[in-house]
């Protein structure tokens, strides 16, 4: 697959080749199903479980007579009411990782690429060496992007400071390219390093681990 390849400053600066078997697939709506909910699955974090009345180490003896003691008639010292006492109705620890087979979360990426390629709202570029914001943004203005936008590039630079401050924008090292963002994106943003490291991700054995 040919695409143009573009400077910073909107200029042409060529065309690139990019690999079919990363850029050229068929999105299926059901892969990128299962990999978003896989990943924002496994972002939720559990809650710490708390000691309930089984939980707590104390006697189970009536510590009191029932009648004449002038207290509450209480079974045991791990009721809920005493301190260091069971929890009543305590939270629990609860499962929110669920796997996904690596091969299926390779193939979710590679469509998730290939659904920006497809849809002719990817944009590569030579380069991303910016240090200013407000230069970022003129550029940025040259490129015609949507109102999110996705930059992903070959390593985290200056030009990720210089992103920070501008709303719609965000950017990833190709390392952490993922599925949840790139399709929440409108306008895709590669630079030549990052389709590189990307397709090399790929050409290795099983493909990518991430989401």
């Amino acid at each position: 697959m040919q695409i143009k390849l573009s400077s910073l400053a909107g200029e042409s600066s060529g065309e690139v080749e990019l690999n079919d078997a990363v850029f050229g697939l068929e999105p299926r709506a059901d892969i990128l199903h299962r990999v978003v909910t896989w990943q924002l699955e496994k972002r939720r974090a559990t809650a710490r479980g708390t000691r309930e009345r089984a939980d707590v180490a104390r006697t189970g003896k009536k510590f009191g007579r029932q009648k004449g003691g002038g207290t509450a008639r209480h079974g045991d010292r791990r009721a809920p009411v005493f301190i260091g006492g069971g929890k009543a109705h305590g939270a629990r620890v609860r499962d929110f990782n669920p796997g996904l087979n690596k091969k299926v979360r390779a193939l979710g990426l590679k469509m998730a690429l290939s659904s920006h390629a497809k849809a002719g709202s990817l944009i590569i570029l030579d380069g991303f060496a910016v240090s200013k914001t407000k230069e970022l943004q003129g550029h940025f203005a040259t490129l015609s992007i949507g109102k999110r936008t996705l930059v992903i590039d070959g390593i985290a630079g200056e030009s990720f400071l210089a992103a920070r401050n501008l709303r719609g924008v965000e950017m990833l090292p190709a390392v952490g390219a993922n599925v949840y963002d790139i399709i929440k994106a409108d306008t895709l943003v590669l630079t030549r390093a990052a389709v590189e490291q990307l397709e090399a991700r790929f050409a290795l054995p099983g493909g990518s681990t991430n989401g």
